[in-house]
C-alpha cells in the first residue's frame, strides 16, 4: 500500500537535513557564535574586510579590540 513508502521516505528526509543543520552549526562555533556571513555583492565584500581591518584581530566577525 502507500503507506509503506513512509519509513523509506522519513529515512531520506532525515539523511537530507542532517548536512544542512551541520553545516550551520559548524559555520556558527566557528565564527564566535555569529551567523556566517556571505558577500553576494562586492559591497558587502568591502564590509567584511573592513570590519577584518577594524577587528585587530583579523578576523571580520570579532568586535573591535579596546586599547584600555
Amino acid at each position: 500500500m502507500w503507506y509503506e513508502i513512509l519509513p523509506g521516505f522519513a529515512i531520506m528526509t532525515v539523511c537530507l537535513i542532517i548536512p544542512g543543520v551541520a553545516t550551520a552549526n559548524i559555520h556558527r562555533f566557528t565564527n564566535g557564535g555569529k551567523e556566517k556571513r556571505v558577500a553576494r555583492v562586492p559591497w558587502q565584500w568591502h564590509l567584511m574586510e573592513r570590519d577584518r581591518r577594524v577587528s585587530g584581530t583579523g578576523r571580520y566577525f570579532d568586535s573591535r579590540v579596546s586599547p584600555f
